[in-house]
């Protein structure tokens, strides 16, 4: 898969994850990549940022909601647990029911993070995510001005039916 499609297929996730309050996610197989120390947040979307949410993108790495309530603006950072050769990586954004929002996505081969990305939404949920390798977490319609997550979605090699056709 391109790494364009891959990016619609981030975008189409989200779209297709309307799963009302509950929990839904998929436990990696073991096969997976074996455990390393949990990614730590980097710092990146700047001074002024603060964690006020992540989730574990299986056990290769971390994806970091950040705000900032003096601009208003959530940032999204996903850390891989070690650096290594260049992988596929993406981090994803969005703020839910504004139709006219585009989707803030940084994708690319990374041998660290992938971010960060930025959205202005205070007060208002915002679905974030991110990709390491073949592993992907999304969380859709969560932190409404508060910390509980609605929705987290998490898998490997998941078939995303693209919601733009």
């Amino acid at each position: 898969m391109t790494h364009t499609k891959r990016a619609r297929a981030v975008c189409a996730a989200i779209g297709a994850l309307a799963v009302p309050a509950g929990l839904l996610m998929t436990a990696p197989t073991a096969s997976a990549a074996s455990a390393g120390a949990t990614a730590a947040y980097n710092g990146v979307c700047g001074s002024g940022y603060v964690v006020v949410n992540s989730a574990p993108v299986a056990n290769v790495g971390t994806v970091y909601l950040t705000y900032n309530a003096k601009t208003g603006k959530n940032c999204v950072v996903t850390k891989r647990n070690t650096v290594g050769s260049p992988i596929y990586m993406a981090a994803y954004l969005n703020v839910v029911g504004r139709p006219e929002s585009e989707a803030a996505v940084d994708e690319g081969e990374y041998r660290s993070y992938a971010g960060p990305v930025y959205k202005y939404a205070p007060g208002v949920c915002v679905e974030w995510g991110g990709v390491i390798g073949n592993w992907q977490t999304f969380n859709a319609g969560s932190n409404c001005g508060r910390m509980a997550a609605k929705t987290l979605y998490a898998g490997k090699d998941v078939k995303f039916r693209d919601a733009h056709k």
